[in-house]
């Protein structure tokens, strides 16, 4: 339903990527140019609309921010304002719902409706927002390109040239060394960026977490090459990568974030594995390397900035037409809409997780096409 819309908020949570600039330059220039809307920004996510810090948004302050990585506005991935983490007169960490001062800050500055741009943990407090009354417009936003309902995310295809410029680097020392190089990459619980960088930066093999592993058989792919002549070998392997009838591996728990598990490491194990299973057989070196938030940051490429440009102007145009307690999707190359709830859960769609995301098939044309050309992914 269309309201007198005048003023608009947005916020950007979670983690960074290449790309939130372009999103944040075509909601404002959106916003004010078609619409005549006012603009505020809340700085460092929810923790800025909880503690009203904000910045007034105009043409001028988003005027050349599009190629640049991260946000103007902050990130805060460890503020869920319905279980907020703070401490009482005594000093004892507690967890309360301040939700109602954040809605209070919204109506103080006469805002109509707030752009929600985040992944699944900062969606999911705009799905609750939404059910309070706020219209609410979301931006799904990951590196991993594991949003569910939509076919792509901006910074991943930002994130996937770092990580085939990381690979075509690795290769060189890999031949002159005659080594087995191993990259770790992120995705968390999804294997696209692990799939298709490795595709792209020519690794030997590729392990994924739709696709448990035998260490067996990456050892003995790295055996053949070298009886082949084929001296180095290129690993690109996921963060959430396993092995068969085993777990992921886990860096570190930070219980003060909502998503507390930090995968992390699977690469530095699998290299001491390959150095017992390996190293005697053919005398490699084993080396391995965490690319890390190398590929989160940086430069946004032309695709990300385009992307970018189109979920911010699409959100933009939501709000006019009343699509709110809506995210932003893109299906077929043509900007949609889903509701919120049947992304996060607790909608039609039934209850969604990290463990329903959007994952790669491992039948699909990717990981066939991969296989045909002879990459291994320890299956």
């Amino acid at each position: 339903m269309k309201q007198n819309i005048k003023k608009i908020a947005l916020l950007t949570g979670g983690g960074d990527c290449s790309g939130l600039n372009a999103v944040i330059r075509a909601v404002v220039r959106t916003a004010i140019l078609k619409y005549g809307y006012e603009v505020v920004g809340f700085m460092g996510g929810y923790h800025g609309l909880y503690l009203d810090e904000y910045m007034d948004m105009t043409i001028s302050t988003v005027s050349g921010i599009f190629h640049q990585g991260g946000t103007i506005l902050k990130n805060s991935n460890k503020d869920n304002l319905f279980n907020f983490r703070m401490e009482d007169e005594f000093g004892n960490v507690v967890y309360k719902d301040v939700s109602d001062v954040a809605i209070a800050n919204l109506k103080k500055h006469g805002v109509d409706a707030l752009v929600i741009i985040g992944g699944d943990g900062t969606l999911t407090s705009a799905r609750d927002f939404a059910r309070k009354g706020i219209n609410v417009v979301g931006i799904p936003k990951t590196i991993d390109n594991d949003v569910p309902a939509t076919d792509i995310t901006f910074g991943y295809r930002t994130a996937l040239d770092h990580i085939m410029l990381a690979l075509d680097a690795l290769h060189t020392t890999a031949f002159s060394h005659d080594r087995v190089m191993i990259l770790e990459v992120m995705g968390r619980n999804a294997g696209w960026l692990a799939l298709e960088g490795g595709i792209s930066g020519s690794a030997d093999v590729i392990l994924i977490p739709e696709i448990p592993y035998d260490i067996q058989k990456v050892a003995q792919k790295v055996i053949d090459r070298y009886k082949r002549g084929s001296k180095f070998t290129i690993l690109c392997v996921s963060e959430g990568a396993k092995p068969i009838d085993g777990d992921v591996t886990v860096k570190m728990i930070d219980k003060t974030s909502a998503d507390s598990v930090r995968l992390g490491g699977v690469g530095e194990l699998i290299g001491e594995q390959l150095r017992k299973l390996v190293s005697p057989v053919t005398g490699q070196d084993v080396r391995y390397t965490n690319l890390g938030y190398i590929q989160r940051g940086g430069v946004t490429n032309a695709f990300d900035r385009v992307l970018g440009t189109k979920y911010g102007s699409y959100a933009v145009d939501m709000i006019a037409r009343g699509d709110f307690g809506q995210m932003v999707t893109v299906k077929n190359d043509r900007m949609s809409t889903v509701f919120i709830e049947d992304v996060v859960g607790g909608g039609k769609m039934g209850e969604t997780s990290r463990g329903g995301a959007r994952r790669v098939n491992p039948q699909g044309d990717l990981v066939n096409a991969a296989k045909d050309i002879g990459v291994v992914f320890g299956d």
